[in-house]
């Protein structure tokens, strides 16, 4: 069910569009998806991807990679956090950059299990993501339960930026 590339083809990137969109729908085509965001997130030092699957077909997929200062999230995210929060965090950090999942596939495990595939085996101490701040949102649930805590504010209205230790790394 899940698979991890270091490496993604057009063919693979053809293939998560439909997912990305039917979960996020924020980029008005597909084009405009890999020009704006996709193409860039590949290319960066770490990059890693998890799909899912069921019967065959793409359910969900998580992707993330090794952020970095000078990067558009961390700079953003550093101006929000708390100076000491942001300077023993950002930098070196695994970036969790996206998890989604068909909602024909949600209420399965699905997030959870791609959450694991694609942390799984990270040299990174340091893990972040950007999400809802309402916790009884169902990924805020998820996330929790896999050992992500509050940092602080997120950049937009609404979302918190999550941590967690590598427990590899001595984390929890």
């Amino acid at each position: 069910m899940m698979g991890t590339v270091g490496s993604v083809t057009v063919a693979d990137t053809v293939e998560l569009w439909p997912v990305y969109d039917a979960v996020f729908g924020d980029h008005a085509s597909y084009d405009e998806w890999r020009a704006e965001v996709w193409d860039r997130h590949v290319e960066r030092e770490g990059f890693r991807l998890a799909r899912a699957r069921r019967d065959g077909e793409l359910v969900g997929f998580a992707y993330g990679y090794t952020g970095q200062r000078g990067q558009w999230w961390t700079d953003h995210v550093a101006a929000v956090l708390e100076p000491a929060v942001a300077e023993e965090w950002l930098g070196g950090h695994f970036e969790l950059v996206s998890i989604g999942v068909l909602p024909s596939a949600r209420g399965a495990g699905v997030g959870g299990r791609l959450l694991e595939a694609v942390c799984a085996g990270l040299a990174q101490e340091r893990w972040l993501l950007t999400t809802t701040a309402d916790a009884a949102d169902p990924a805020r649930r998820m996330y929790a339960a896999h050992g992500w805590s509050v940092l602080g504010p997120g950049i937009g209205p609404g979302t918190v930026v999550l941590g967690r230790l590598n427990p590899a790394a001595g984390g929890p």
